[in-house]
C-alpha cells in the first residue's frame, strides 16, 4: 500500500496544516485528543474498529475515520461515563456511529459513504435519551435513600 503524502498548508486548526484527509501519526492524534499514546494503543486492543495503518517498525498512521472513532470513544468514556464494555456494546450496536458525521462523506481511504443525516440524527437522539434515562435512574436512587 502506497503512503499518500500531502502538501502542508497553513492552517489555524492546530493540526500542523495538514489536510483533513491526511493520515495522522499517533503523536498527532494523542495531542489532538489530549491522551497519552499508550491509551490509544490500549484502545486498539479493546475496540477492533480502530485499525490504523502500520508501517515498517510498527509506526501507526490513523485515517480520518480512525481519528473520528477515537474522538467518539473518548467522548463515551470520559464525557458520557460509559465503561469500556458499555462503549464496546454501543459501537457494536451502531449507536455510536455518529462519528461518521465528522468524516467527509467521501472518505478517499474508506470508499464507503457516511451515514445519511436522518440516521445520524436518530442515533444522536437515542444516545441522548439513554443518557437522560441514566440520569433519571441515578436521581431515583438518590431519592430512595432519603
Amino acid at each position: 500500500m502506497a503512503m499518500v503524502v500531502t502538501a502542508q498548508t497553513e492552517s489555524s486548526s492546530g493540526d500542523g496544516g495538514k489536510s483533513p484527509t491526511a493520515f495522522r501519526t499517533i503523536t498527532e492524534v494523542a495531542t489532538e485528543l489530549d491522551l497519552p499514546q499508550h491509551v490509544l494503543r490500549f484502545w486498539e486492543t479493546k475496540f477492533p474498529q480502530i485499525k490504523p495503518i502500520k508501517r515498517r517498525g510498527g509506526r501507526r498512521y490513523y485515517r480520518p475515520k480512525d481519528v473520528a472513532l477515537l474522538k467518539r470513544i473518548r467522548e463515551l468514556l470520559y464525557n458520557d461515563g460509559y465503561t469500556i464494555k458499555g462503549a464496546q456494546k454501543l459501537l457494536r450496536e451502531g449507536v455510536a456511529k455518529e462519528t461518521r458525521q465528522s468524516v467527509p462523506a467521501s472518505d478517499p481511504y474508506d470508499g464507503q459513504p457516511g451515514a445519511p443525516a436522518d440516521i445520524v440524527s436518530d442515533l444522536r437522539l437515542r444516545a441522548e435519551l439513554e443518557t437522560t434515562v441514566r440520569e433519571l435512574e441515578a436521581l431515583r436512587k438518590l431519592l430512595s435513600q432519603q
